[in-house]
């Protein structure tokens, strides 16, 4: 009777964590999928190798004799596939990647364009959703998001540590109007609104010297995406609250003009997130990499 290597693995990944979710996001995949293996291989066994509850899971005394007798095994076979994995050449295969399209416009030249320049002989696929989703349970390698987003388990590799939203309008919308001073301004002013995923409006949040505002604007303009926003505001339709990353050649160009940027405050940016993997695939690693590397040549 044999088992397959991803069954052993599995096993030893349910004991180290002690349970089917922090051991599926080490081994990239979903707890569904984890738990229907080690049932299976204990179907195949005839034996229960753990003993499960509502709150934990935990080894039987059967468990404890066959893993103590495949660790081994599995550390010999860990060390194998590090070893050689030194001699690969170049990374191939298919990168995918889950990120919200506003990201994905920023990142799109410097990150994923760049990548597929260096290493042709990966695919990339890139799925943008403005809603968070399971990367480990959807099938993607990794996902981008504010870092403030990103679950506590997952392992995080900052991209672009700080970011900030602008209100900006066109100098079309400006003629005949006077500029905002303060948030509160807003409300003799035109804005284009935002709404969320959940259902509700975006409210425009500002922060100076400790004192913060959130707004509610009104327009007559409403949108569920960063995208169409801008080509709004680039058309005199109303003021716009953006990430400034996007916006910044339009206000090099003059086409927007920022306002209330002392209210603006910065907080924390986008990364890079992924489940621990004890072997990290070649295509990951040198994505990394690149987002090191990007750091430094466009001074994020």
């Amino acid at each position: 009777m044999r088992a397959s290597l991803v069954e052993l693995e599995a096993v030893a990944a349910v004991a180290r964590h002690g349970g089917f979710r922090p051991a599926a996001r080490e081994l990239g995949m979903s707890s569904s999928a984890l738990s229907h293996a080690i049932a299976a291989l204990e179907e195949r066994l005839a034996v229960r190798l753990f003993n499960r509850t509502t709150r934990s899971v935990a080894l039987s005394a059967a468990g404890e004799q066959f893993l103590s007798e495949i660790a081994p095994a599995l550390q010999t076979l860990e060390k194998a596939i590090e070893n050689v994995g030194e001699h690969s050449e170049r990374p191939s295969g298919r990168l995918r990647l889950n990120m919200a399209p506003g990201a994905a416009r920023i990142l799109l030249q410097p990150l994923i364009l760049e990548y597929s320049r260096r290493y042709p002989e990966v695919d990339i696929e890139v799925v943008t959703e403005n809603a968070l989703v399971d990367v480990i349970g959807k099938g993607f390698d990794a996902g981008i998001r504010l870092t403030d987003s990103i679950s506590p388990d997952m392992v995080a590799v900052p991209i672009i540590p700080k970011m900030r939203s602008v209100v900006v309008g066109s100098p079309r919308y400006f003629d005949g109007r006077q500029k905002p001073v303060v948030p509160g301004d807003l409300s003799q002013h035109i804005c284009i609104q935002m709404r969320m995923t959940s259902g509700r409006f975006y409210r425009w949040e500002f922060e100076k010297r400790g004192e913060t505002q959130s707004i509610a604007v009104t327009g007559h303009l409403t949108f569920d995406g960063s995208d169409l926003i801008l080509e709004a505001a680039l058309a005199g339709f109303g003021l716009a609250f953006l990430g400034e990353h996007a916006l910044a050649p339009h206000i090099a160009s003059g086409n927007l003009i920022p306002v209330l940027e002392d209210w603006s405050p910065h907080y924390a940016g986008l990364s890079l997130y992924f489940a621990q993997r004890r072997h990290m695939p070649a295509k990951l690693r040198v994505l990394i990499e690149l987002i090191r590397q990007s750091a430094t040549r466009y001074n994020w």
